[in-house]
Formats: structure tokens, sequence, C-alpha cells
């Protein structure tokens, strides 16, 4: 609409329009608008558009300008509606956690979820927005947020090779005081929350509050950003198709390895060294089931993170509003066809197997394709998107499995799987079913033209996917499992034996999540 204003003004007049024939023009409408406008036929004319001189009057020059600021503002509201929406996810990962735990920890683990926000974030604000971001070199639907342009880089084999960005500390350093610059953060704030929040799913009802906050501040600082940055914000793994002709570069729209991978690996770090919780093996290594003990706020609590992943991948676009955007319409239908695909995967699979539908992990299914079809989900077709999600859902079953039968790692909500593992199924499926059609800018990662994976003539792309995969498990599982070891040589990450059998909720929190339910208990027994 605004660009046939502009039109409509460009065809009335070569010249600036004077400022009284405007006002001849408007003041019956300003008498009529101040009785009211029910029909809105009233509002927004060519008077509401900025003039940058009064005596000159409205020029051609101020509405295109007043286009361009339109077209930035769409673009700020829809990417902060996004954020506001992952935000909300901090709901839904509590609800799942805290239902898929025993009723004498409640508290702690609804604490840990709340805090991992406070404490995440004060992290990010401090160190880990700059490290990431602060050598991105401006976001273009976001007015540019060009304070965003100082990252540290080495040069090998004559290539250039980003490490990490240098502005943004404390989003004042820099000239980071910017309107772009605090959308950026906001949005990228809470992607980080939900990276470190799955490892509260991983270590719960075992893991010292204390070591808790200490672990997820060293996250929130330095293991996500990194990574982050190196995907996202200008980093060596971006640039691998411009520096090496791999497709281009490692390719990972809304996160499946930024966001999912990380935090699910460090939940796997964290879960080897907090240990399992006592009882849930027997001397011969066999696993127990140590039920949760409220089904129905685990599901609540998957449909509110469906609900959010609808900010979490259209949102990645950072924008409604110019070349590309108006994809958010066939990334939003990928979220919700592939969620659909993995829940109906992992149902299918523990009916047959085990001859009942399972809830949890048909919530968990919902998830696990939610969790893979992040990264992809703006690269490929909705045929793809249903098969990604269904193999999500077959591997989730199959990791929770494996991951308690083989490797004897007790992980209570399934972190290490629907995180962990499918979102490396989601980087890899970047390299397999891009299918060339999304064609944001003309470029992505600096490469003209469009992402194809494997299945679509670039075998390139796998390659630079598989890379990635390798800098995830080599190097953030590596990086977090020192950092938890150093943790628990300085405070200790597990709780003692006697709190963990009395509950987390008195000894950790000093209070009952359930006071009523816990006093029936110890009165039928004593």
């Amino acid at each position: 609409m605004l660009l046939l204003a502009a039109a409509s003004v460009a065809g009335l007049a070569a010249q600036a329009i004077p400022d009284a024939d405007l006002k001849a023009v408007e003041a019956p409408k300003a008498e009529l608008r101040a009785k009211g406008d029910p029909d809105g036929s009233l509002t927004g004319t060519v008077a509401d558009v900025a003039v940058s001189d009064a005596k000159k009057g409205l020029s051609i020059a101020d509405v295109v300008n007043q286009v361009g600021q339109n077209k930035i503002a769409i673009n700020f509201a829809w990417t902060l509606i996004a954020a506001f929406l992952v935000m909300f996810m901090q709901a839904g990962f509590a609800a799942v956690e805290t239902g898929l735990c025993r009723a004498k920890n409640a508290n702690h683990t609804m604490m840990m979820n709340f805090m991992v926000y406070a404490v995440g974030m004060l992290a990010y604000w401090l160190i880990g927005f700059a490290i990431q971001m602060g050598g991105v070199g401006g976001v273009a639907n976001l007015g540019g947020a060009a304070p965003l342009n100082s990252e540290y880089t080495i040069t090998l084999f004559g290539k250039t090779f980003g490490l990490f960005g240098q502005n943004g500390f404390f989003l004042t350093h820099a000239g980071t005081y910017d309107v772009g610059v605090m959308v950026v953060f906001l949005f990228q704030m809470v992607f980080m929350d939900t990276a470190l929040t799955i490892v509260t799913g991983s270590a719960a009802e075992r893991w010292k509050f204390a070591a808790f906050l200490v672990s997820s501040f060293i996250m929130g600082a330095f293991i996500y950003p990194l990574f982050a940055n190196w995907a996202w914000g200008g980093g060596w793994l971006a640039s691998l198709g411009a520096n090496f002709g791999l497709g281009h570069g490692y390719v990972d729209f809304a996160g499946s390895g930024v966001v999912h991978a990380v935090g699910g690996l460090s939940a796997l770090a964290c879960a080897i060294l907090v240990g399992p919780r006592i009882g849930k093996f027997t001397r011969q290594g066999k696993p127990n089931a140590i039920p949760g003990h409220d089904l129905v706020l685990v599901l609540i609590g998957c449909f509110i993170l469906a609900f959010g992943w609808f900010g979490f991948n259209p949102g990645s676009t950072l924008g409604a509003s110019g070349n590309g955007n108006l994809r958010i319409g066939s990334v939003a239908v990928n979220t919700m066809l592939a969620g659909m695909a993995g829940a109906f995967g992992s149902m299918l699979y523990m009916w047959l197997r085990y001859g009942k539908p399972d809830a949890s992990m048909s919530g968990n299914g919902l998830l696990a394709g939610l969790v893979a079809i992040t990264a992809p989900c703006g690269f490929v077709n909705p045929v793809s998107s249903v098969l990604i999600g269904l193999v999500g859902g077959l591997l989730v079953c199959l990791s929770v499995e494996f991951v308690e039968r083989k490797m004897k790692v007790d992980d209570p909500v399934g972190a290490v799987s629907v995180h962990g593992v499918n979102g490396l199924w989601g980087v890899v499926s970047v390299g397999l079913f891009a299918d060339g059609t999304s064609n944001y800018g003309g470029s992505w990662n600096g490469v003209s033209g469009s992402v194809r994976g494997l299945f679509y003539g670039d075998p390139g792309q796998l390659v630079a996917q598989l890379i990635g995969v390798g800098t995830l498990v080599g190097f953030v599982f590596v990086f977090s499992f020192s950092v938890y070891w150093l943790v628990d040589k300085v405070i200790g990450q597990r709780v003692s034996a006697k709190a963990e059998l009395e509950g987390l909720d008195l000894p950790e929190m000093g209070a009952l999540g359930y006071p009523e339910f816990e006093l029936k208990a110890r009165t039928m027994g004593a």
C-alpha cells in the first residue's frame, strides 16, 4: 500500500507538494477524524508522512523514506513477536521437565527452568552476545545493526577464518547502544536460553543448584556463543562455502545445531559427570523405570513448545518484509508438518514394540520432529519436512533406549535424544533435502544462488554440514565436559545421597513443591 501511495504522489507532481496545498486537502479530513473514524478511511493519509522540510512541503524522498522506515518497522515487530514466542517456550520446558520428574523434586526442577532464564541472560548480556554477534557485519532486515562489525579472525592457507566477535559487551560497547542491535540481542538471547535449559532436564533430580547456576553462566557466556558465532555470527563454519566451495557453507536456518545439538551435547556431558539417579540401574546394569509424576503437565508443556516453535523457525527470517521473507508461510507449515510426523513416528514405534502407545514418548516425538526441522525448515518442501520429522520421531525412541541401556546414562527427560541426536539429524538433513527453491536475496553465507543438498545436486553442502556435526561433537561436547568437570572439582555437581533420597525441594530450595501431597505421604507411611 505504501508503494502505491508513493506512486500516486509521484503521479500528482514531479516536484514537492506545497505545504499549503496539503493543509487545504487534509483540513476537512482532520475535522471529520476528530469525530471518529469507524471504517478507517480517514486514517493513514499523506499528511501522516514525516516531512523533512516543512517550508518545501512533502517530497517524493519523504514518501520513499517513510516506505523504508515502515519496512524496517514491520521487520522489527515480526522479529520481536517471534522472540516473545520463543521466550514463552521456557514455560513449556519447565512443564515438560517437571512433569517427567518426581513430585519430591518439583520445586527444584521448576526453579532451574526459571532461573536459567535470568542467569543465562546475565551471562549473555555481559559476554556471550558480543562473542556471538559482535562481528556479524550487520543485519539488513533490521536496518543494518552496523555497530556489530568487529570479528576476530585468523588467516590460514590464504583464507580468513572468523573465531569470535568483539563488539557488544553490555550492549553499550563500541556503539552498540542501537535500536537494531537491541532487536538482534533479544532474539538471539531467547535462542541461547533455549539451549541452556535443555541441560537442566538431563541432570534433573540430582544436580546441585549452585553448580547449575555456575555451569549455566559459563555456557551462556562462552560455550553456546562460540559455536553460534561460527555458524551465525560470521565465523569460519559459515564461510566454508566462500572459502572452499563447500555448498553455501554450514547452513542452520533456525538452530538444529546451534541451539539444540549444542544443548543436547552439553546435556550429555553433564549427565555423564553427574551420574545416574539412585535406583536407576540395578547392580547388573539393567535400567529401572522411574516414572514422572504428571503426564498432563508433560503434554501441556509439549503443546506450549510446539506453539513457541512458530516463533523459533519462521522468526529466523528476522523479517516479514523484503526479499525471501514471505517464505515465513512455508517455514511455518514445514515446522508444523515435521512435528506431526515426529509424534506419529514415536507413537507407532512404541505401540508396535510394547503393545501400547506411550504418552511421554509421543510428546518427545513431537519435539524431536520440531528439533529436526529447525535447521532445514527454510530450504525444504513439505514432503521432505514430513520425512525429516518422521525419522526424528523414530530416532528419539531408538536413541533413548541406546543412551540408557548401552551408554548407561540417566537422562530423565530424554533431552540428549530429543535435542542432541535430532539436532544433529536436522543439520545433516539440510545437506540432503535442501531443494534450491528458497532464494533469500540471491545468496546465503556470501555464496550466490540457493541452497541445494545432495539429493538436489550439491554434495558439497552435505560435506559442509558434516563438518558442522564433527565440530559439534568434537568441540561442544569436549568443551562442555571440561567445564562441568572443573565445576565439579571446585564446588561439586551432585547433591548428597541423603538429599537425593529425600527429594531436592527441601534440602536445596527450602520449600516443597507440593506440601499437601508430601504431608499426606509421610502421614500414611508413619
